[in-house]
């Protein structure tokens, strides 16, 4: 290997992607067990690394130079090999401090908690001090290491968090570290974790109309600060921005919703073989799982259990990336569905007039004009609030040319 990662699981990583967009050498990412890293690093086999959980710190003592900035952080994330010399650099600090700014988090004198222990929660609280926040604490569940608990947390209360920890990263998509109802004040929030694009923890912070924001732009960011290291190369920020950009366009999902016989399923799959991308329908995945029409659950297991297997076949999607998704007209009854749809998906509200709906008897809640009209009272609110771009209803190919403009803007 010349250029890559290494870490121990890096099944999700977007890192070669990145690096291959930003410059022109070929990017390994290598998996390593924990009692291989010694002999890896002894070898010196690559012209330089980078390095992630959970090695940012393992990786030190076999290093002959060590940046300062890396050296006070504590954690060292970019090695590069000179001539069989091993220098270590803190990249994370420049993609952190990146993100900061590129959501608009306010750091100078805000309380900020850094959930985590590991060499990122190291290099967020450098940051942090250097933005000049009021304070920032350290928080893990042992509190050992100069860190507090999350008792203490919950007590002190925060204007900003920033998570380190890898909860509610891929495949555990549903993990939050901290319940944001206990924590009263809080205006910003940042999350390390860029797979799925936006966790849990940013969906249920966004619905409480905080500003957060995902990793994926740190990455982005700290690749960029990486290959300055690596061949001694400027990435300018218009760059970083358009490589960032598109990442969140391929890997984002079009989710569409909106009432029975609003075209949903029509404009997506017309859409999705526009774009290239794999459709979904929610419904035909309900069906196909049970290997019973929606009709037959309504009418002998009732509304609720359909609800039921609607929101399991929604969350196993959850991780799902780069796909238009049709879902059902009641799937953002359930606030679980909307943001399991959130995590990777941008949610687009088809909205047909009441007047040109039609309803059907393979629809068990929308048969008739009057169902329709009760369904559409109960409803519309609810999808306007839930979509992020609502697409009044026109043609199918108007609707899709609409809905990948936007997207794609």
């Amino acid at each position: 290997m010349k250029y890559g990662l290494i870490g121990e699981k890096l099944g999700h990583s977007f890192s070669r992607e990145i690096h291959m967009r930003l410059a022109d050498y070929d990017y390994e990412l290598c998996e390593i067990a924990r009692d291989r890293l010694d002999g890896f690093m002894c070898r010196r086999d690559f012209a330089a690394i980078n390095v992630t959980i959970p090695y940012k710190q393992a990786v030190m003592p076999y290093l002959d130079c060590i940046d300062s900035a890396a050296e006070r952080i504590g954690a060292v994330n970019t090695v590069v090999n000179r001539d069989g010399v091993l220098y270590g650099y803190n990249t994370d600090f420049a993609g952190m401090k990146a993100l900061i700014l590129h959501c608009g988090v306010q750091i100078d004198g805000a309380r900020v908690l850094v959930l985590g222990s590991g060499g990122t929660s190291h290099t967020a609280l450098a940051v942090c001090e250097s933005m000049r926040a009021a304070s920032v604490h350290r928080v893990s569940r042992t509190g050992r290491d100069g860190c507090i608990t999350y008792d203490d947390a919950y007590r002190m209360g925060a204007d900003v968090i920033i998570n380190t920890t890898p909860c509610g990263m891929y495949p555990n998509v549903g993990g939050m570290p901290i319940d944001l109802d206990r924590l009263g004040g809080v205006r910003g929030v940042v999350d390390a974790v860029y797979n799925p694009l936006r966790t849990a923890l940013i969906c249920n912070a966004r619905a409480r109309g905080i500003t957060a924001e995902g990793g994926l732009y740190m990455l982005v960011a700290q690749a960029a600060a990486a290959v300055k290291h690596f061949i001694g190369r400027d990435v300018d920020a218009d760059r970083i921005e358009r490589v960032y950009r598109q990442l969140m366009n391929e890997n984002q999902n079009i989710v569409l919703v909106g009432m029975p016989s609003s075209g949903k399923s029509t404009v997506g799959r017309a859409l999705a073989e526009r774009m290239g991308r794999r459709f979904i329908d929610t419904d035909d995945e309900i069906v196909a799982r049970t290997g019973r029409s929606i009709t037959d659950i309504f009418e002998h297991e009732g509304e609720g259990a359909f609800r039921d297997i609607e929101s399991e076949v929604i969350a196993q999607l959850a991780p799902i990336r780069g796909a238009v998704i049709a879902t059902g007209g009641g799937a953002v009854l359930r606030g679980q569905n909307l943001l399991c749809l959130r995590q990777n998906g941008r949610i687009y509200y088809i909205d047909r007039p009441l007047e040109q709906l039609t309803g059907t008897p393979d629809r068990p809640l929308a048969r008739d004009t009057d169902a329709l009209r009760r369904r559409y009272e109960e409803r519309h609110d609810i999808y306007l609030a839930a979509a992020d771009c609502v697409i009044p209803s026109t043609t199918v190919e108007r609707n899709a040319d609409s809905i990948a403009e936007e997207f794609l803007k």
